[in-house]
């Protein structure tokens, strides 16, 4: 698999950690090797899982902040990290980790389940729950699953309430940390959670994991976590080479349906599933409907959809029932599908300001092309205003994308050349 060269990752901290060549290094229980090999099918360590697990793994624990590609690993490693810290006979919450979305708390919890089966440790999913379904944390008894994963808001409640004690918690993870710990993100609930942690138990390791951190959260961050190991990528070693990048320009949003469809979908050979990614609700709604009229099985999701709902879209797109899924940037993060080789930008990403989003552009592209494997991303450009936002992005990561023409030899090429 094509990954990052080791030396594309600048690591900052005084201690000096040997990188790990195999899981066998790494000291873990049997019941832990046997989750890694047995059932998560793994052979030897990613290069960021090389890297970072000894300065996880090795007392005494000191706090990582750390950058790496999407589809790189990441998760691997703090999960390995959380289930290597807990102690199975005690009964007490030990490791904490905080996702921005429900969605990617559900999906570690998951990959938590599969590495840990063997180990006997349980854990729980702290998300918000739809009403119909809902028991106030008051009424529930205090939690004694060893590991927690969830969103912030969750998770501060069930500490409000006293029924989450952080008295024995070893391990704090912060999943997309650059969102978690941005000034329009979940900043606040974070500190909370932290300084709470830091107040009741000494000695927990912080660990901070995203693909991107910008400048003025990793200043934030460095000086948040004080005495830790850092770990970071040069920007322009970010952009998935593996993934290729076109853009189209089309007169209008019909257009961009007509391409989607006429072009990407019916001449593409290999593609296995495909996320568009959409600006808006309505355009979420309005292209599920087109899509669907012309025959393709979608799925459509985003922040209004109630969340038993969002939950089984989710499931049946991952159990490969549906090949399209229709998304806002609520999957943009973190969400890993294995047959996702395809990404479309019916919209590109904009901040409030219509300032280009650089971080959730990475983090779209980052959904085809996990693990080093091909994939294309074909960004749809409409107006003046796209293709300046495309202009800036391009210079921002460094990086040309190639127009693509409408006209089918153009699409056949540019599929091909991305392995579809």
């Amino acid at each position: 698999l094509d990954e990052p060269n080791e030396s594309d990752i600048q690591v900052t901290g005084d201690t000096v950690y040997t990188s790990a060549t195999t899981f066998e290094e790494l000291n873990l229980s049997p019941e832990l090797l046997r989750g890694l090999y047995a059932e998560m099918r793994f052979k030897v360590p990613s290069k960021i899982q090389a890297v970072s697990l000894p300065m996880i793994l090795t007392p005494p624990y000191k706090n990582l902040i750390a950058q790496a590609h999407n589809g790189s690993g990441k998760t691997t490693c703090f999960v390995l990290g959380m289930l290597s810290r807990v102690d199975p006979k005690r009964k007490v919450p030990q490791a904490l980790c905080i996702c921005p979305t429900r969605e990617l708390a559900i999906q570690n919890q998951e990959v938590l389940l599969k590495m840990g089966k063997h180990t006997g440790i349980s854990s729980m999913c702290a998300v918000p729950e739809d009403s119909s379904r809902y028991i106030p944390i008051m009424k529930r008894p205090p939690v004694t699953d060893q590991v927690v994963i969830g969103t912030p808001g969750t998770i501060k409640k069930w500490m409000s309430a006293k029924k989450l004690s952080t008295r024995d918690v070893k391990i704090l993870v912060f999943d997309e940390a650059d969102h978690m710990l941005a000034e329009d993100g979940f900043k606040d609930d974070s500190l909370r959670i932290m300084k709470d942690i830091e107040r009741n138990s000494s000695g927990c390791q912080i660990l901070l994991f995203s693909a991107t951190f910008n400048e003025t959260v990793k200043e934030f961050v460095s000086r948040v976590v004080k005495d830790g190991n850092q770990l970071f990528v040069k920007k322009e070693e970010l952009s998935l080479d593996s993934v290729k990048q076109y853009k189209v320009y089309c007169p209008d949003e019909l257009a961009k349906i007509q391409v989607i469809k006429d072009k990407i979908f019916e001449l593409g050979q290999k593609w296995g599933q495909c996320i568009i990614f959409v600006r808006t609700k309505n355009s979420a709604t309005m292209l599920y409907n087109a899509l669907e009229n012309y025959g393709y099985d979608c799925t459509s999701i985003h922040g209004n959809i109630e969340q038993a709902l969002r939950d089984k879209m989710v499931k049946e797109f991952k159990d490969g029932l549906t090949k399209v899924l229709i998304s806002t940037d609520l999957l943009a993060r973190g969400f890993d599908q294995a047959q996702v080789n395809l990404v479309v930008n019916f919209d590109l990403p904009v901040k409030f300001n219509s300032e280009p989003d650089y971080e959730v552009y990475l983090h779209r592209i980052g959904r085809a092309g996990r693990f080093g494997r091909k994939g294309a991303v074909f960004n749809l450009l409409c107006t003046d205003k796209d293709e300046k936002i495309m202009q800036e992005i391009e210079k921002y990561f460094n990086h040309q994308t190639s127009t693509v023409r409408d006209m089918n030899e153009a699409f056949e090429d540019a599929l091909k050349d991305a392995g579809l």
